[in-house]
């Protein structure tokens, strides 16, 4: 980035994922996961410097093999956005960017759109990015975030549960066809003295009943800011999900 503006992207990646152990180094086509997040993740135009805040030394020494940087966390941090804010307090950075490490095929246009959402609303201490709902079927997966958003594409609220409610519209599968509907895509950038505020805040009650953590930034007053896009992104939850990454990591060559 040019002038006083620097930008780091951190990878949370831990070993002990109860559905699937040693996720960040499963292999896909022959790489390690791990290594497919921070190639893409370097191609963001906007972002300075890839670092993967890992609780483990085998992941450690796998990004350091492919000549990756990557960070040693305390065992005992509670979040990925908790191994975040360890590694930001070392940096200087201005913005901090939080990518998930279980999503291999992140998009690096989808980094540079959250930086800047964040950089063009000064008054956000965060932002995010969401993809609007066509198929009506997405609607009813409780493992997805829904957001909510006002005229200038600052959050008004994140659930599980379909918002808004379409109260006159008798079938949820007429909803999307009258009113936006949107998916939250699970990247954060940060204004750096922000994420190290917000993770001392400890947690909220709206952050514990519908277990997303970016409640806690709303609840405390906190302005969040909602980027727009397209890309819809593969999460690997489970062995399974590698699968249907290396099928449209083929459907991406096809169409090269």
């Amino acid at each position: 980035m040019s002038g006083m503006t620097t930008i780091s992207a951190v990878i949370p990646a831990r070993w002990a994922s109860t559905r699937f152990p040693g996720k960040p180094l499963a292999p896909i086509e022959g790489r390690p996961m791990i290594q497919w997040v921070v190639e893409r993740a370097s191609k963001a135009e906007s972002i300075d410097r890839v670092i993967v805040a890992t609780d483990d030394e085998r992941i450690l020494h796998t990004v350091q093999s492919f000549g990756g940087k990557a960070v040693m966390t305390p065992h005992d941090l509670a979040s990925g956005t908790d191994r975040v804010a360890f590694v930001a307090r070392s940096l200087s950075d201005t913005i901090i960017v939080n990518i998930q490490g279980d999503e291999p095929l992140i998009e690096p246009e989808a980094i540079d759109r959250v930086v800047e959402r964040l950089l063009l609303d000064d008054q956000a201490s965060m932002a995010t990015l969401a993809r609007r709902v066509s198929d009506p079927s997405e609607l009813r997966n409780v493992d997805t975030a829904r957001v909510v958003i006002d005229k200038d594409q600052r959050a008004l609220y994140f659930s599980r549960a379909v918002i808004p409610y379409a109260r006159d519209l008798p079938a949820l599968e007429t909803w999307p066809k009258e009113f936006p509907y949107y998916d939250q895509i699970g990247i954060y950038a940060y204004r750096r003295e922000f994420l190290l505020t917000y993770n001392k805040l400890g947690y909220s009650v709206l952050e514990q009943a519908e277990k997303l953590e970016q409640l806690r930034a709303l609840e405390n007053g906190y302005t969040i800011s909602v980027g727009l896009v397209d890309f819809n992104p593969i999460c690997v939850d489970l062995p399974d999900h590698i699968q249907l990454v290396e099928q449209r990591l083929r459907e991406m060559k096809n169409r090269e």
